[in-house]
């Protein structure tokens, strides 16, 4: 039997497909441009289809994108939360991948486990999908890179800055610039530097990644600067604040970004802390677009896993 189109993370799809899945993305976006969003495809891409969506933590554009994807492609959901099924706990995870496979067409689940989405993934029949862990966030970077190439054009050459906590995001950042050729730079404070191997595996594929503390410096002739929220579920919110600050994107860190650049930030965002209100609102952020295309990304990886793109 031919492994599933598993979607975990993007340095483990090759290059071809990644571009595939957004093009596919912009693609499928344009094709419902003014439909009511309730309003399912015209090829019903996944009619017949159901997607069981595993949500160990509380989630809003995850949960909400990931349902209405599969509604506009035809097809139904299952969100099981936390309090559905006992994960790892009252039955193994390799069972629930077992049983899960002869119910459904696919798994998406979010966690805090990445080792829980691998052992998944590997007993599983069915795709399994990265809707978030703590190590990385797939998804979101489909949607980026999609969003970044909406406005400015191909990503390829491009120059990305994160500022802030060196997290899970940056490890999909640090991905996506080995898979579609651009130059990612993170500014971060020493101890929360990013995932030392997710720095291996772009030096070991020659991906164009430069860390350091200079948020200013970082940021540059950057045609795009990143930021995230300083405090996630489960951190220790002690003295973040305080060794994070100067990484805070305003209206003087935007100014030396080029011109045309422009500003993400995946949401939840505390205002203040990792941005100004003044960057969130103003002419240079796509953080709405960003947010809209966690439906039209998904969508394309959906029909990348299943087949029917």
């Amino acid at each position: 039997m031919a492994s599933p189109n598993h979607f975990l993370d993007l340095n483990m799809i090759g290059k071809e497909a990644l571009r595939h899945i957004i093009d596919d993305g912009i693609s499928v976006k344009q094709a419902r441009s003014g439909l009511p969003r309730g309003t399912v495809d015209g090829d019903a891409a996944l009619e017949g289809h159901t997607l069981a969506a595993i949500f160990e933590f509380p989630s809003t554009r995850t949960r909400v994108s990931f349902d209405m994807a599969m509604r506009q492609l035809g097809g139904d959901t299952i969100v099981l939360n936390s309090t559905d099924m006992q994960l790892g706990r009252g039955e193994t995870i390799a069972d629930t991948a077992r049983v899960l496979s002869r119910y459904v067409d696919a798994i998406m689940i979010r966690t805090d486990d990445h080792g829980k989405l691998q052992e998944l993934a590997e007993y599983a029949t069915v795709p399994v999908i990265n809707g978030l862990t703590n190590d990385s966030h797939p998804c979101q970077l489909m949607a980026d890179v999609m969003t970044f190439e909406e406005h400015l054009g191909s990503i390829e050459d491009k120059i990305v800055t994160w500022s802030g906590d060196g997290n899970n995001m940056v490890t999909s950042w640090i991905h996506a610039a080995g898979q579609f050729g651009f130059e990612f730079r993170v500014a971060c404070p020493a101890e929360l530097s990013p995932d030392s191997r997710a720095l291996d595996w772009a030096k070991e594929v020659g991906a164009n990644v430069h860390v350091t503390q200079d948020a200013q410096e970082a940021a540059a002739g950057a045609h795009c600067i990143v930021a995230d929220t300083w405090v996630s579920m489960g951190d220790d919110a002690a003295n973040r604040h305080n060794i994070l600050a100067p990484f805070r994107v305003d209206e003087e860190m935007m100014s030396k970004a080029a011109g045309d650049a422009i500003f993400m930030h995946c949401l939840p965002a505390h205002r203040e802390e990792e941005a100004t209100t003044a960057v969130m609102d103003g002419p240079q952020s796509v953080i709405f677009d960003e947010a809209e295309n966690r439906l039209h990304a998904q969508k394309a990886v959906l029909r990348w896993c299943l087949g029917t793109s």
